[in-house]
């Protein structure tokens, strides 16, 4: 099941500090939902462990982020891929702008991803409503993080 989601999200703070958080394992660890290890590995990306819960269907994923179309600080492209046992699979992308507005900075976002096994059967509706809930809660994480 493949599903898109975007949205911007205006923070008070300059851009190259939203670009410092963004790269930052220790702020991203603290601001992804469910996450419980996050690593940058020798190739620039993360290895990652998040537990997660969608409706019925609760699993632990283990998966790998890579950051490219690196351009500091106005943004990049981050994918990724986890594996959730029985739960099934999810991968996909976003890329990520930031632009200075209104004395802060806007980051703009577009999502692509895929779902697969159990969590596919679970149905759109369940599913996009429960990635834009993890998305607004990572952003309202990250907000904070950037105020500092």
């Amino acid at each position: 099941m493949a599903m898109t989601m975007n949205g911007e999200v205006q923070l008070g703070a300059p851009r190259e500090a939203v670009w410092a958080k963004l790269n930052d394992p220790e702020v991203l660890k603290v601001c992804i939902p469910g996450c419980e290890e996050l690593e940058r590995t020798d190739d620039g990306g993360f290895r990652a462990v998040a537990k997660m819960k969608v409706g019925p269907v609760s699993a632990r994923f283990k998966g790998k982020v890579m950051l490219s179309d690196l351009d500091p600080p106005n943004g990049y492209k981050i994918s990724g891929e986890g594996e959730g046992g029985v739960a099934g699979f999810a991968k996909g992308g976003a890329v990520v702008k930031l632009s200075e507005k209104d004395g802060g900075t806007l980051l703009a976002y577009d999502v692509e991803a895929q779902i697969g096994g159990k969590l596919a059967q679970l149905g759109q509706r369940l599913i996009n409503g429960t990635a834009k809930k993890l998305a607004d809660e990572f952003f309202a994480n990250f907000a904070k993080a950037v105020q500092g």
